[in-house]
């Protein structure tokens, strides 16, 4: 992602603080290609071996030494101890070139220098702090990481061990971004949490279980401006939440689900300013999309009103339409109270109207891969809709949509029904092509290949025309045997595609939620 960078900038160096003075290139012939090799050797760095690290370290450790004396001696006197905090900063500095020589970081680690660096975070200036930050940051990258992976792992190991967490997030909560120094120390601790994060996936959990952050997290996006650190603070967000169920949950006791609705609510009715603030609405949504997986987060999602939320948004046609679908699909699946809201507050229109093909069209969406990804996220919330509505007038409403206007849609169900069906096939002829050609693949990868080409919208597709068979409406099921006689098919290849989805559902919500699908789908089977 594109955000302005804070990383590093108090040891950057400009170019022309090096370069010699060019007006006298052109005139006394000196020649450049000797400036050029001056300019390396000013600028080259070696990186460190065993014997330097040992003598760095040494006087880091002296440093700090002498600048805890001095503040304990003269703690009323800045001037009696600002010389030792220059010194520190120097030493800190020169830290910063284990980066260059990753393979020294478990030399780092038996030298028992990580404690002394991470005690720094908590210094009453700063300054110090933020150079420890910096120096974090440096020694995580993820360039670092890709090819010195087991090194870095045993750093990671230490940092986390002597309470890095905990640190760097008690220290982030005391800087201000109106400071730009300290505004960049945000943005470095976020880079640095999300480093650690990269080499230890464990992290996302343990920073959440030891520290505040997800306190400071959400209130960075309660604030209305848009700026880096906002940005930032959405997407290591979604981060923490992706991949851990605990946190989806821990997030929605303290009220994340509310948050984040007023967080999205700010564009409902307009659109981002930047390319980064549409990076930011994107991350914020994909936020709720993950705290919307754990059951009891749906229910807080509808008390609060999120459905109608979502309803607006999709009505005033912005940026947002397609994630506001996308946060219905995630809050309707599996779950009825949010199916019901949704048909109560006259939302079937809304869903319907993008089911037919009448999506808004702007900058963003024009894109053919965008209205693909929004026709399959509509036909999984219509299945969604069908799977909790099972009975009574909200069902009968959602059946009455396939009948007005002459079954237009379940005209528009069987064009998308060929649509993902030829794709499928295509798909599977290409592999028998590459098993032909000495190519194997396994059973359970052939069908991976086969979801990632449309399968899996194409057997919501036919759980969506076997909700309508099972209706026993005689006008749809006049339409949908005429549909499928018109392009040469039979109701066998519908139970084709529902006996593959029946035999490869899995038990991710148990295996009572999986017995109850599988009867479910053969029901469509037997009816069909």
């Amino acid at each position: 992602m594109e955000v302005v960078d804070g990383r590093n900038s108090n040891t950057k160096r400009k170019r022309d603080d090096v370069v010699p003075n060019g007006n006298s290139n052109s005139n006394n012939n000196i020649d450049l290609s000797l400036l050029e090799a001056v300019e390396k050797s000013q600028n080259a760095v070696e990186a460190p071996d065993l014997r330097t690290l040992k003598k760095v370290v040494l006087s880091f450790e002296r440093r700090l030494k002498d600048n805890i004396g001095a503040r304990l001696k003269y703690p009323d006197q800045p001037d009696r101890f600002a010389d030792s905090e220059v010194e520190l900063h120097e030493d800190l500095q020169k830290l910063k070139l284990l980066a260059g020589a990753p393979d020294l970081y478990p030399d780092l680690v038996s030298l028992n220098t990580v404690p002394s660096i991470l005690n720094l975070l908590g210094h009453d200036n700063t300054d110090i702090a933020i150079d420890v930050v910096q120096l974090l940051q440096e020694l995580t990258d993820d360039e670092v990481f890709d090819e010195n992976d087991e090194a870095v792992g045993v750093l990671v190991d230490a940092l986390v061990d002597n309470n890095v967490l905990e640190l760097l997030v008690q220290n982030l909560q005391r800087l201000n971004d109106s400071d730009p120094d300290e505004s960049a120390a945000m943005y470095g601790t976020l880079a640095t949490i999300e480093n650690l994060i990269e080499v230890k996936p464990a992290v996302a959990e343990l920073v959440c279980e030891r520290t505040k952050l997800f306190k400071w997290l959400m209130g960075r996006i309660k604030v209305r401006e848009f700026d880096g650190n906002k940005q930032y603070a959405s997407e290591i967000l979604a981060i923490l939440l992706q991949s851990s169920v605990a946190n989806q949950k821990k997030l929605g006791q303290m009220n994340g689900v509310d948050v984040l609705l007023q967080a999205v609510a700010m564009y409902k009715s307009k659109d981002p300013k930047s390319s980064d603030e549409a990076e930011m609405l994107e991350n914020l949504f994909d936020c709720l999309c993950c705290l919307l997986m754990p059951l009891e987060n749906k229910e807080r999602f509808v008390k609060a009103e999120g459905v109608e939320l979502m309803i607006i948004i999709i009505k005033q046609k912005k940026s947002a339409y397609g994630s506001a679908i996308r946060a219905l699909d995630f809050a309707m699946t599996k779950y009825p109270p949010a199916c019901e809201r949704f048909i109560d507050v006259l939302g079937l229109k809304t869903a319907f109207a993008g089911f037919m093909g009448k999506i808004p069209i702007n900058k963003k969406n024009k894109k053919e891969r965008y209205h693909e990804e929004l026709e399959e996220r509509i036909v999984s919330l219509i299945a969604s809709l069908f799977g909790g509505i099972l009975r009574g007038s909200r069902r009968e409403r959602l059946l009455s949509k396939f009948v007005e206007n002459e079954c237009e849609k379940i005209d528009r169900l069987m064009e998308l029904y060929m649509r993902y069906s030829d794709r499928v096939k295509a798909e599977t002829e290409r592999m028998d092509q590459l098993e032909l050609d000495d190519l194997e693949m396994d059973e359970e990868e052939k069908y991976n290949r086969k979801l990632e080409s449309g399968l899996y919208t194409l057997q919501l597709i036919a759980v969506i025309l076997g909700h309508l068979w099972c209706s026993e409406h005689p006008q749809m099921r006049a339409r949908i045997e005429l549909l499928l006689k018109q392009q040469k098919l039979t109701k066998k290849d519908v139970k084709d595609i529902l006996q593959e989805y029946h035999d490869n559902i899995g038990d991710v919500d148990g295996p009572e939620e999986m017995e109850r699908s599988q009867a479910k789908i053969q029901r469509f089977i037997s009816a069909l």
